[in-house]
């Protein structure tokens, strides 16, 4: 069984590495500026040998089914769990904790759902505060001038779809109202999760970022906190 195939191969161990947003970029609005540092010599993530035994079966879904991951492959607190609430927060928040790989999401009954996810390279990282703006199902992805500045075969678009480097969902992170280019997405090298891997965005298991999808609201508080690699911050807090 495969989901990463053909001509789009490349694009699963390139731009899934680089999510939608370019490095050495400054994003100012209303008092909230990103800057993210640009010192660093790409590397793409080849996949495994074994990139295809990652995969299971499929969940059914429109219009295409969402690979699913045998879970046996990751760490145990990799695996998307309920668990007591580490923390007291408000229903509908989601905590992404950079330095365990983990993202809580809080739907205030005293418990917290975990999941592994896969997080930015060193120079790429990042943290602070900011909330769900949009969501979408099989989002299309346009890398920006810049990424394609920094990866010249990286093309003008890409629609939605198994093979699309944002996966089967997107949370789009809002500061203000405006769209801070981070994003919370799915991807399609699973064998990627619990690693800092990306260029700052936080990568899901597609299974799991459709479960997330599905239970967060938009407006949804978004806390990202980073002790051992950040070298970006979101200085405008909500």
């Amino acid at each position: 069984m495969s989901f990463c195939r053909g001509a789009a191969l490349s694009l699963c161990a390139l731009a899934l590495s680089v999510p939608a947003f370019a490095t050495d970029v400054t994003n100012e609005g209303n008092g909230g500026t990103i800057q993210l540092a640009s010192t660093e010599t790409y590397h793409s993530v080849e996949p495994p040998d074994d990139a295809d035994q990652w995969y299971v079966g499929s969940i059914p879904d429109e219009p295409y089914d969402i690979p699913k991951i045998d879970r046996s492959r990751l760490r145990a607190d990799l695996r998307r769990e309920t668990v007591s609430a580490p923390e007291d927060m408000p229903a509908n928040t989601i905590v992404v904790d950079i330095d365990n790989r983990h993202l809580f999401y809080y739907p205030g009954d005293g418990t917290a759902i975990r999941y592994g996810i896969g997080v930015g390279r060193r120079g790429f990282s990042w943290q602070g505060n900011a909330s769900i703006g949009r969501k979408s199902a099989w989002p299309d992805w346009i890398p920006t001038a810049n990424m394609r500045a920094l990866i010249p075969n990286l093309p003008a678009s890409m629609e939605g779809g198994l093979d699309s480097p944002l996966g089967a969902r997107a949370l789009y992170l809002y500061q203000n109202g405006q769209d801070i280019l981070f994003r919370i997405h799915g991807t399609n090298e699973p064998w990627t999760i619990g690693e800092q891997v990306s260029s700052g965005c936080v990568r899901m298991l597609n299974e799991d970022v459709a479960d997330l999808y599905n239970r967060v609201e938009i407006g949804a508080r978004v806390i990202l906190r980073n002790s051992k690699y950040a070298s970006a911050r979101i200085s405008q807090s909500e």
